[in-house]
């Protein structure tokens, strides 16, 4: 039976939220930035408290009981709102203040932040962000269950709940070995894909899906090999060594070209690109913050990327 006067703390919601979730604990933990053993006592105290058990578990999976499902829905709206105290004190109606999760994909991140940082401390000296490096899908859940603030990913983000701010549109560039049949060209055409040797990220990067998106609206067939790579600059490497050629956004061709025996081949206008935007929860109370945030992202993104 439940206590009537046990009153739920934060962390305890927290915790249920992000296991409900991720149908792990060893997930939410990390997502939560808490250790395993924290999470499961702020779990189990909640339920002890409520006197309802919110989450069956097992060796090998971890399930939400109905009372559990009836009740996630509350849970979230408190996280929600308690959120939303805290930037209110914060003074986030005028400016960001204070800690700031960002999520930014692995094709963003290393093109974007070296503008981006100096700027946040110039013009938004009481903003602390903690930058989170992942995955689209990942970004999204974590979005979704409060363990991030807003993410910066390619849009549409396509998830209802969220608000989406288009930053800035880029071209995907071919990089080639040096003295490629391509190298230099500006009037390559998508259908020229076909039968090449594309290097291509791993599973999960969204620039992976783009590229075979791509490939597909035009019927090209490339010759797909066995290299797999989680960063860009592996696979610009690659190139560099002669394993093939890949498409980079237009934002990583100054860095990446630069770090070896490597060309470009640019496609015919209309080039297919990509939108990147600021993506966060529709029920934050940071939104106009936000759209500030989503200003200078921009202004710094047309800074980082090349002429």
């Amino acid at each position: 039976m439940a206590d009537q006067s046990y009153q739920p703390t934060l962390s305890q919601l927290r915790a249920f939220v992000a296991v409900a979730e991720y149908r792990h604990f060893g997930t939410a933990a990390a997502r939560l930035s808490v250790s395993q053993p924290t999470l499961s006592q702020s779990l189990a105290a909640l339920e002890n408290g409520l006197g309802v058990q919110l989450i069956e578990r097992s060796t090998r999976r971890v399930l939400v009981t109905t009372a559990g499902e009836r009740l996630l829905g509350q849970a979230k709206v408190i996280l929600e709102a308690a959120d939303g105290f805290v930037a209110t004190a914060a003074g986030v109606g005028d400016r960001l203040a204070g800690p700031l999760r960002i999520g930014l994909i692995p094709t963003v991140a290393p093109y974007v932040l070296p503008a981006l940082l100096p700027a946040l401390r110039e013009e938004m000296p009481a903003l602390e962000p903690q930058v989170i490096e992942d995955q689209t899908a990942r970004l999204l859940e974590a979005l979704r269950v409060g363990a991030l603030d807003v993410a910066v990913l390619a849009l549409p983000s396509g998830v209802s709940g969220l608000v989406d701010i288009p930053l800035y549109t880029e071209d995907f560039v071919m990089v080639v070995p040096e003295g490629h049949a391509l190298a230099g060209r500006t009037d390559v055409s998508p259908q020229m894909l076909d039968a090449l040797p594309l290097l291509l990220l791993d599973e999960g990067h969204c620039l992976r899906d783009q590229t075979l998106d791509l490939c597909r609206s035009v019927d090209a067939h490339p010759v797909a090999g066995d290299t797999r790579a989680t960063s860009l600059s592996t696979v610009v490497q690659c190139v560099a060594g002669g394993l093939g050629v890949t498409l980079v956004p237009e934002s990583a061709v100054q860095v990446e070209t630069g770090r070896g025996p490597l060309a470009t081949a640019r496609f015919a206008a209309p080039a297919p690109g990509r939108t990147i935007g600021l993506v966060f929860r529709s029920s934050s109370a940071r939104a106009d913050g936000y759209g500030q945030l989503a200003a200078l992202l921009t202004k710094t993104a047309s800074v980082a990327a090349p002429a």
